[in-house]
């Protein structure tokens, strides 16, 4: 096994890099590397992304038309669905959907069509790097045997005395750490974490990504580099429990768990705010701790801690319902038939993603207790084809004072920044928050249920 080009050859500065799946993740990564002078492909399987990437159009609020436009006019990037060009390419990054299937169990059927994909175009030399959140092990357990199947090895091992192994071509995982709508961290300034199926592709994914982001963490392993991901979205996760349950706690109380938050923030060592709400949202925080509980069984080992805090978060939007109900009924209405606007169906402020949406649920739980339910949000003008939800063509309806109070209830599931809290509380009949986004509106309480 000879390889034809070293690890070093990554830090060419005119790579042709291959983006396997456009969406939230690949498409900023591959502009990312298009910014930075290489030759970018986005490869996807839904040819209405492809025309519209080539034609210089954006899917998603947050990335702007120009950036692609500027790239697509000085041929830094195109979009194709002809896998066949997987072949040219010198680095192939796999930024593919891990969701749950619906028995909450890990669904890699897109990473192992991706590597099935990639597979009959793999050449010696290449850098594949699997992006896509996953439990530990996947990349050499699931993949690498794909790929393998070439008759091309990258031979699983690990430490400094390995450092010289020969490999056919090299295999990585990099977990993104894509944030949509974060305006402090972009792709740019947030650290790489990579590990290699051997040490050669750790060195080849550490020099591919140290020319897109201020700085790369090597770790030992692949399987070091999942767990990594896991940790940090769980570790948001339990802690995103832990104040659901004691915001339910602190509301048979009487107590404003927003205001303890508050006060418990000034402590300037040893605590970190969460915020409680409808429920978790997002393509990661939602899923991963099912990705890892899931594994976990396969070593005799249950995951107590982070199954709870699961079943607290998707307790939420019923618990959401429930106060819906209870509100509706002490103004002597029932929930059933009653008109009921969501604001917001976004699965968090100012984005127009809505993966694991609470709001959807919400939706969802509402039609089934026999509401007329509307939604409004300015991200999401209407809601498109969904795995698990029936919502599709749904469309945002306008609001102002006059269709605000024919609403029996408007309930807030995301606190879009654009939305005037004053004048949707002084229009309305009565207010369902669920992310304390009225707290600054004056007066008019006795319309506002905080839940």
């Amino acid at each position: 096994m000879a390889t034809v080009r070293g690890p070093e050859y990554f830090k060419s500065s005119q790579l042709q890099v291959g983006v396997v799946g456009c969406g939230y993740v690949g498409l900023p990564l591959g502009l990312r590397f298009a910014e930075a002078g290489h030759r970018v492909i986005g490869f996807d399987t839904d040819p209405c992304k492809v025309q519209k990437l080539n034609s210089g159009q954006t899917y998603i609020q947050h990335i702007p038309r120009e950036a692609i436009q500027k790239f697509v006019q000085s041929k830094h990037f195109s979009a194709t669905s002809d896998f066949a060009k997987l072949a040219e390419m010198d680095a192939i990054l796999i930024c593919v959907p891990t969701p749950l299937d619906q028995r909450r169990e890990p669904d890699l059927s897109y990473v192992e069509n991706t590597a099935h994909s990639i597979r009959p175009y793999l050449q010696s030399g290449q850098l594949v790097v699997l992006e896509s959140t996953t439990y530990p092990g996947t990349t050499e357990e699931l993949v690498l045997p794909i790929l393998e199947a070439t008759g091309k090895k990258c031979p699983p091992a690990h430490g400094p005395e390995n450092e010289q192994i020969a490999t056919d071509f090299f295999l990585a995982f990099s977990p993104e750490r894509e944030d949509p709508g974060n305006t402090l961290y972009g792709l740019a300034q947030i650290p790489k974490v990579v590990g290699g199926v051997n040490p050669p592709s750790s060195r080849a994914a550490l020099s591919l990504y140290e020319q897109i982001v201020a700085r790369v963490i090597p770790v030992s392993s692949t399987q070091a580099a999942e767990m990594t991901k896991l940790l940090e979205n769980i570790f948001r996760c339990v802690n995103i429990a832990l104040m659901n349950e004691l915001k339910l706690l602190a509301a048979r109380m009487g107590i404003d768990i927003w205001e303890v938050i508050d006060a418990a923030s000034t402590k300037p060592f040893g605590f970190m705010p969460f915020y409680p709400g409808p429920g978790l949202g997002g393509h990661c925080i939602p899923v991963d701790p099912y990705y890892l509980s899931w594994k976990a069984r396969e070593f005799d080992f249950a995951t107590r801690f982070i199954e709870l805090a699961g079943e607290v978060n998707t307790s939420m939007p019923y618990h959401v319902i429930d106060s819906v109900a209870d509100a509706l009924n002490a103004r002597q209405k029932s929930i059933k038939g009653s008109r009921i606007l969501v604001l917001g169906v976004a699965y968090k402020k100012d984005v127009d993603d809505l993966r694991e949406s609470p709001a959807l649920k919400i939706l969802e739980l509402l039609t089934a207790r026999g509401a007329l339910v509307d939604y409004n949000d300015p991200y999401l003008p209407q809601i498109h084809k969904l795995r698990n939800y029936n919502f599709e063509g749904m469309k945002s309806v306008p609001i102002d004072a006059e269709s605000l109070a024919g609403y029996d209830c408007v309930l807030i599931a995301t606190d879009h920044s654009s939305y005037d809290y004053d004048a949707i509380v002084e229009a309305s009949q009565l207010v369902v928050d669920t992310r304390n986004a009225t707290r600054r509106v004056p007066g008019k309480r006795c319309k506002i249920v905080l839940v």
